[in-house]
This record gives C-alpha cells, sequence and structure tokens, in this order.
C-alpha cells in the first residue's frame, strides 16, 4: 500500500491530482510542502511541521 500525499494547507488527498505543486520549505529546507491547485489559486496559508514556517505570504 503507498502512502497518501496531502495537502498541506487543506489536508485534502493529492495523489495523482493535476496541478499540485511540491517543494521543500523556504526556510529550513527539509520538510516537504504539498500545495493542491484550490489552495494555490487561493494563496492559502501553509505551516511547516518542521520549524513552523508560514506562507505564502
Amino acid at each position: 500500500m503507498t502512502d497518501e500525499i496531502m495537502c498541506s494547507s487543506c489536508k485534502r488527498r493529492v495523489t495523482n491530482m493535476v496541478g499540485t505543486t511540491h517543494f521543500k520549505c523556504p526556510k529550513c529546507g527539509e520538510v516537504e510542502i504539498v500545495r493542491c491547485t484550490h489552495c494555490r489559486e487561493l494563496a492559502s496559508k501553509y505551516k511547516c511541521h518542521g520549524c513552523g514556517f508560514e506562507g505564502p505570504n
């Protein structure tokens, strides 16, 4: 069984969803942030569970 990939903002399952993005935390560079298309369009906040960095603003 594979692990499901979840949006860091809304916690929706985004495995195989078109338009998602994955990137390392801009502050610590260790934790992977995952964003679904909807949260990207709304510029919804996300929080790194490693260092506490909040984005996108």
